[in-house]
């Protein structure tokens, strides 16, 4: 009986930690489509990329100091100082900017290929961070991916990589990297509080810089629901969802679900935003898809 007892416990788990990881996945694939939304086009410009940037920024910062304080949670101390704030640096200033001005330029379908080897690039870095020895198959798969978005950049461009191609690959590196140095904390405390610290110990940047950066002219109401929509899931609530979907699930199991994420983007973007998926783009994200995929089942010691 007891043994019955403690299975389904933990099956139950494995089923909530799945259900979080998905939803999870579903809020961040939105982040791309939404940050859209909210900054327009070149041609139909609406809040300034910065703006939204360091103003969702503000949003989850002050949400964070509340959790933080209603939770009573410890104060960061020695080292852990510095690796809050080179993930400060990349998924709080490197890849909302760099990947919000890359959004005007072009479509979400777009961005949402290019970024698709986040999973992979996450686990290059952490590969070197780490000193650890990838096998031979992870490196090529790496590099596949890395080809594999290159070339759709250049076929998207006609041949040739536009500057927003640039954006997103940089906004690629520093996400990855400030996943990695999160990940590096949540060994002394819990995930949910390293974003919450992370987002804490940014506002004195963040808020200011919002400041300066706020609109001065009407935007659309949708352009403020995106900046609302990034804002409160795609940097707080998310990373609750993710996180403890991973603890209760098991990482490697639902970090799979990960890989999704770019398709569903592109899903998203359409009737979000009018745009339209070609046979071509499907082909370059399912192969990206798959590469990101098998390359997270490459043995790394």
């Amino acid at each position: 009986m007891t043994g019955f007892s403690i299975s389904t416990s933990s099956t139950s788990d494995a089923a909530r930690g799945l259900l979080l990881g998905s939803a999870g996945v579903v809020m961040f694939a939105l982040s791309i489509p939404m940050t859209r939304l909210a900054g327009g086009s070149v041609q139909a410009p609406q809040l300034d990329p910065a703006f939204v940037a360091f103003g969702r920024a503000v949003v989850a910062g002050l949400l964070s100091l509340a959790y933080l304080i209603a939770t009573g949670a410890r104060r960061p101390r020695g080292g852990e100082w510095r690796l809050l704030a080179f993930t400060a640096g990349g998924v709080v200033f490197g890849w909302p900017l760099l990947s919000g001005l890359a959004v005007r330029h072009v479509d979400a379908v777009h961005a949402a290929v290019v970024s698709g080897v986040l999973p992979l690039a996450t686990a290059v870095i952490a590969a070197l961070v780490l000193r650890q020895r990838p096998s031979a198959g992870f490196w090529a798969c790496a590099l596949a991916g890395l080809a594999l978005v290159v070339g759709f950049a250049a076929w998207r461009g006609a041949g040739g990589l536009e500057m927003a191609d640039g954006l997103l690959l940089g906004a690629v590196v520093c996400a990855s990297a400030g996943y990695v140095n999160g990940a590096r904390l949540t060994a002394g405390m819990s995930a949910e509080q390293v974003i919450c610290w992370v987002l804490v110990l940014s506002l004195p940047v963040t808020l200011p810089l919002a400041v300066m950066t706020r609109p001065t002219a009407p935007v659309a109401p949708a352009a403020w629901a995106g900046f609302a929509y990034v804002s409160l899931f795609s940097m707080w609530i998310g990373f609750f969802a993710w996180y403890r979907g991973l603890a209760l699930g098991g990482t490697l199991r639902v970090s799979q679900v990960q890989v999704m994420q770019p398709f569903l983007s592109m899903l998203f973007a359409v009737p979000l935003l009018g745009e339209r998926l070609d046979a071509m783009t499907v082909v370059f994200a399912g192969a990206v898809i798959a590469v990101v995929w098998l390359g997270k089942r490459q043995p790394v010691n």
